[in-house]
């Protein structure tokens, strides 16, 4: 660790100095020579570097949510390329490229971190070392050896010995005690954040390695720093402690206002919006219209989130704008309203037995309607037989005996029916006759 430590010896300086800057400040309210004063110092070194790196952080989310998205098309190309590996990486690159996403970017933080982070190790083991460094001349250095946090120096170790810490002005115990709780801090906040961004900020519609390789990571990465904790001084430990929950926090942020869309984050995030704007009749903030203007622009390549938001919206009579903006439509309420008694109802499923029982009364009326039409056409047809009046117009008259007149003689039915109806006239009852069926033969 010493060895890597020295590589950034030309950054020890700026880092020092920021360090006394601080102290002045916290000694003149904590006391020079007290743990606080020192502690609060690396704390607050801690902080201004991570804000000056958030527009780092922000590339690595874009960056992270990129790599996401590109998965499948990733595997698509390995899947089709296999036996290429060139003309693989060549088509990696053209991805990347078309996309605009940089592989490296989700490392960014973490490697533009690295050299304070080394700087800021090799001055604590140079105070442990009772040399001076940087800016810190002796009497700097003397103070900050009597620095203690919780009974533990800054410069002690885990791995240091009972001489070595009483040199320190300390115990053993409380440096093992004092540090072991800090690396298991170290360690659960590294996996709370990791595991943080896992569950709540991942796209779960897309499977992917990648989400695998995550998972993996989660695990990984507290081990690794745990077992790295027990070299690292009581100050360094106060620094990574301290981005960590940096981290944590600021990721919690992230989640919570600009969730990945697809993820449980963004689902809750929506939910809140649609409640905020039934509370407001509107979108508040322009961050909000935004998304919302985002969502608009998707059409139908909305997730299922972005769908059920589009939905709530319209049962609180609400339609989202393409600017972001919503309005209220009294045609949207009603519709909302009456939704569930305008669904057509569907008819209960029938046994067999109970079809054939509806289909017969159904016979038994159509037939009954069929024999009534045949008795109407029946009677119209014998008013027609009958002889006209003399009110009849002679232009009429006419025209039958010129229409009868082209027609071949032959004998008419009527004739033949009257001398069939003259022979059994008698035989047959009087009165009304009942009309025959259309099946029964004439």
């Amino acid at each position: 660790m010493d060895t890597i430590a020295s590589l950034f010896s030309f950054i020890t300086w700026p880092v020092s100095w920021v360090i006394v800057q601080f102290h002045k400040v916290y000694g003149a309210i904590f006391g020079p020579d007290t743990g606080w004063a020192w502690g609060l110092s690396i704390v607050s070194l801690v902080v201004l570097i991570r804000i000056c790196l958030i527009p780092l952080f922000v590339k690595q989310i874009k960056s992270t949510r990129n790599m996401q998205a590109l998965q499948p098309k990733m595997k698509a190309i390995q899947e089709r390329y296999k036996s290429d590996k060139q003309r693989q990486s060549e088509e990696m690159m053209k991805l990347y490229k078309e996309t605009g996403t940089n592989p490296l970017s989700s490392c960014l933080p973490i490697l533009a971190q690295s050299p304070f982070f080394f700087a800021l190790y090799h001055v604590l083991s140079a105070i442990a070392s009772g040399k001076t460094i940087g800016v810190i001349d002796e009497p700097l250095l003397e103070s900050a050896r009597q620095a203690h946090i919780f009974g533990a120096p800054l410069a002690a170790k885990f791995t240091d010995s009972a001489a070595e810490v009483a040199a320190l002005n300390a115990s053993l115990t409380d440096v093992r005690i004092v540090t072991a709780i800090m690396i298991i801090m170290m360690s659960a906040s590294q996996f709370f954040t990791q595991r943080q961004l896992m569950m709540k900020n991942v796209d779960l519609s897309v499977k992917t390695p990648y989400m695998q390789q995550q998972k993996m990571l989660m695990y990984i990465f507290p081990l690794i720093f745990a077992g790295m904790g027990i070299n690292f001084p009581v100050g360094v430990l106060v620094y990574w402690l301290t981005t960590n929950v940096w981290t944590m926090g600021q990721q919690m942020y992230v989640i919570n206002q600009n969730p990945t869309p697809g993820s449980k984050a963004q689902d809750a995030y929506l939910q809140r919006l649609l409640k905020s704007v039934t509370q407001h009749g509107e979108v508040r903030g322009r961050r909000r219209k935004n998304i919302v203007k985002v969502i608009v622009a998707k059409g139908s390549d909305r997730n299922e989130n972005e769908r059920r938001f589009f939905t709530g919206l319209s049962k609180a009579g609400f339609a989202a704008q393409a600017d972001g903006t919503v309005i209220k439509g009294d045609t949207l309420v009603a519709e909302a309203e009456g939704g569930a008694a305008a669904r057509r109802q569907q008819p209960k499923r029938q046994t067999k037995a109970q079809r054939q029982a509806s289909a017969a009364p159904q016979s038994v009326a159509k037939d009954t309607e069929d024999v009534s039409e045949t008795a109407a056409d029946e009677a119209t047809a014998s008013l027609e037989k009958k002889p006209q009046g003399p009110a009849k117009s002679e232009a009429k008259d006419e025209a039958k005996d010129e229409a009868q007149a082209d027609k071949p003689q032959r004998p008419s039915r009527a004739n033949s029916g009257g001398s069939r109806q003259g022979k059994s006239g008698q035989g047959q009852r009087k009165g009304q006759q009942r009309p025959k069926h259309p099946s029964s033969k004439k």
